[in-house]
């Protein structure tokens, strides 16, 4: 549990981690390999220790040390993948397509993670089934196998990040090139694609598509993960809802470009460095529209905690919710803290207040958890926030970095 006495200004710089959503297929890339694979700033998150244990669990050998994680071994796989591992989070499903690329077959239980809504794994399935894999789905497992995955075009219907990260994960020994139409675009899947170019499956880009170029076998490589927007995000709502000033360092701008305009619009003063961003919040921030969208829009990760800033905003603000059909567990939670919101299909409309209140409330997935972190920075009083696992998740010492900006947070024992 947190504990967060509200009311504070933060300020001051904090330094963003590696992020979590390029760590984990990185991993996961490992098993299209037994050379040595070095990955360079690793958080160290709960989500991040899973993928390790899952890869464990399947031959490999890991050495993980001061950010550093080093992965190798592994000539033969079990080609079974523990279902109580990809059931703790959904990225886990992406072991299925290296497995079936370098074993032959593969099972994998269908995957678990945040409650979101309905996320089916079609799109991975469906273009698994392109490149020659007989895929089944028996009693709750997914069941594939191939002699040979061959090089083909897949279109995706709407641009999935885990379904295009799966198809180049599978692509890199395919046999010939492997064209994904439609693919989703986020800087973490374009990192992917990066990675798997220096471990010798070549990778490029065009307008509306992505291809790689299948090889026998995948060598070695040493990379290091790219700043995690999301965090740097998170904080910089901090930082916005009380009226604060602080800095991300070690972050991307260019990744950040749809978050600067509406903190802009929403009257904070952000300035931009090359590898900085620092917003001054307002006193109290304006009503700001918007919808999620695959990047470069809006993400949906920063949409619970945007959903927080704008609950203490002047006028009303409508959020359309495009991505996953259910982002709203922190609608309730924040309700028992004074916020006027209401839902209605994928639409939220936030009726500002003045002022927000302490409460004991629970978070129930990752992003739900930030919202109610932020709203409780604001908050007058004091706030218990249950279901912290869940922002273990997703943010490397949260509270210390918090306590470094001038917050007042505590973590204890429910």
């Amino acid at each position: 549990m947190i504990r967060i006495l509200g009311g504070n200004r933060l300020q001051g710089e904090v330094r963003i981690s590696g992020a979590k959503n390029a760590a984990l297929p990185a991993i996961f890339a490992s098993l299209l390999t037994p050379e040595p694979l070095i990955l360079r700033n690793v958080p160290r998150l709960l989500d991040v220790e899973t993928a390790v244990e899952l890869v464990r669990a399947l031959g490999k050998e890991v050495h993980w040390e001061n950010g550093i994680l080093r992965i190798w071994g592994g000539e033969e796989l079990c080609p079974e993948a523990p279902a109580e591992l990809v059931q703790r989070m959904r990225a886990s499903f992406l072991v299925l397509g290296p497995l079936v690329a370098r074993m032959g077959r593969a099972r994998v239980a269908l995957p678990g993670g945040c409650a979101l809504g309905p996320r089916p794994v079609d799109f991975h399935l469906h273009g698994l089934a392109r490149l020659g894999a007989q895929v089944e789905l028996h009693h709750g497992a997914v069941h594939a196998h191939a002699r040979h995955l061959q090089g083909t075009t897949i279109y995706l219907d709407f641009p999935s990040v885990g379904a295009t990260e799966q198809l180049l994960l599978a692509g890199a020994l395919a046999r010939g090139k492997t064209v994904v139409v439609n693919p989703a675009r986020e800087p973490e899947v374009v990192e992917l694609a990066a990675l798997l170019t220096e471990m010798g499956a070549p990778v490029r880009w065009e307008m509306d598509r992505v291809i790689i170029q299948g090889c026998a076998k995948l060598g070695g490589a040493e990379h290091s993960i790219i700043p995690d927007r999301i965090e740097a995000g998170t904080y910089l709502l901090a930082g916005a809802i009380t009226g604060g000033r602080v800095r991300a360092l070690a972050a991307c701008p260019e990744h950040l470009w749809a978050l600067v305009d509406r903190l802009t619009l929403a009257g904070a003063a952000v300035e931009v460095g090359p590898d900085w961003v620092e917003v001054e919040g307002p006193q109290r921030p304006k009503a700001v529209d918007f919808r999620t969208w695959p990047y470069p829009g809006f993400p949906t990760d920063l949409q619970p905690p945007m959903v927080a800033l704008l609950a203490r905003a002047e006028g009303r603000s409508t959020i359309t919710e495009t991505v996953y059909a259910a982002r709203f567990g922190h609608v309730e939670p924040l309700l028992q803290m004074g916020a006027k919101i209401q839902v209605t299909g994928n639409v939220l409309v936030v009726e500002g207040v003045e002022r927000l209140r302490g409460a004991r409330v629970e978070a129930t997935d990752i992003r739900a958890g930030a919202a109610l972190v932020l709203a409780a920075l604001a908050a007058e009083g004091v706030s218990f926030i249950g279901g912290d696992h869940h922002l273990a998740r997703g943010y490397e010492n949260l509270a210390e970095k918090l306590r470094a900006l001038g917050a007042q947070v505590w973590e204890e024992r429910d």
